[in-house]
């Protein structure tokens, strides 16, 4: 699903609050929380969800979307795809139970729809005029290019130069546009890796790097066994086919998962950066052709944090970047 906005709903009493989920011009509510805005036993409301798609009150594939979503399971968090329902399931399923908190709701729902969509003109209004100064700049830097051509003939060497950065600016205003409208995807990519990472080596990568750093004696200190976990995951496939099928969607994945799942005393953050380059320099994307960092150090830093302080949901957007930037294009 899109990037949403989460509103916090209070019930009349006060007693009961819910994280409201606002996306596409709606809000949603998972089973749980449907079932602890009305009060009722979860099979009840499961009961009634399902007699609303199978009168055909309601269209199930528009009024039902699935989340990336964090769950405690001992002392780790897992992050499973759960399914969440819209306002007019939420309302479907008051009208049923004849619940007053359904009323109450609506007009909350309501009146938070309206507000994000007048909020949502204003923002998309914005983006149309920085999207204009982009497109300003970007035909400002090929004026200069043509003035540079016009006033002297450019050797092989300054050519390349100049179209490079012309090249290397239209990419980047190509992927700021699809990721604005969600339209970023995961092409251009390598193959199937020629190295395979292992928990062992892994291991043993962390210590020589605790040795080489310094680091403090909790750096690197598993607290559970979720490392191991997200190595393998990577490697993961279905039917005799990898769920990550190249090197790109590989190390993306290894960077997100280590950096999420917290599975070190100290420094996982660190582990994930170096474990992501690690990978890619064994399975030789560390560098392009001509020999430069394929990624750079303060764009390695800005992913890092960027998946450091991202939403479970958005974990599909997050990889679409960090493959898009280390792909072939790149």
């Amino acid at each position: 699903m899109e990037k949403s906005e989460i509103k916090i709903y209070k019930t009349e009493e006060g007693k009961t609050t819910i994280e409201v989920k606002l996306e596409k011009e709606t809000v949603w509510l998972s089973l749980n929380q449907i079932s602890k805005l009305f009060d009722r036993d979860k099979s009840v409301i499961s009961r009634h969800i399902r007699n609303v798609f199978k009168e055909g009150e309601l269209n199930r594939k528009s009024t039902v979307a699935k989340y990336a979503t964090v769950q405690n399971e001992g002392q780790r968090e897992i992050v499973r795809d759960i399914e969440y329902f819209n306002l007019d399931v939420i309302i479907s399923v008051g009208y049923r139970i004849k619940s007053k908190r359904g009323t109450q709701f609506r007009i909350w729902a309501n009146q938070v729809i309206k507000d994000y969509l007048i909020k949502g003109y204003a923002i998309n209004q914005q983006k149309l005029e920085k999207q204009a100064e982009q497109l300003d700049e970007l035909k400002e830097t090929i004026k200069i290019l043509g003035n540079a051509l016009e006033y002297k003939e450019l050797t092989n060497d300054e050519s390349k130069g100049l179209l490079k950065i012309i090249s290397d600016y239209s990419y980047a205003l190509e992927i700021l546009d699809k990721y604005d409208y969600q339209t970023l995807k995961i092409e251009n990519t390598s193959g199937k890796e020629i190295y395979k990472l292992t928990y062992e080596e892994a291991i043993k990568q962390i210590e020589n790097t605790k040795k080489v750093y310094g680091n403090s004696d909790l750096f690197g200190h598993e607290k559970d066994s979720s490392f191991k976990s997200s190595v393998a995951t990577i490697y993961q496939t279905f039917g005799g086919i990898d769920l990550y099928p190249s090197i790109e969607e590989k190390a993306a994945n290894l960077l997100y998962f280590i950096v999420k799942n917290h599975s070190f005393s100290d420094g996982n953050k660190r582990i994930a950066a170096f474990l992501f380059l690690y990978f890619l320099e064994k399975n030789g994307l560390l560098f392009t052709s001509d020999g430069k960092k394929r990624i750079a150090d303060n764009a390695l830093v800005a992913l890092t944090l960027m998946v450091a302080v991202s939403k479970p949901e958005e974990k599909e957007t997050m990889i679409k970047v960090i493959v898009n930037l280390i792909n072939r294009n790149n």
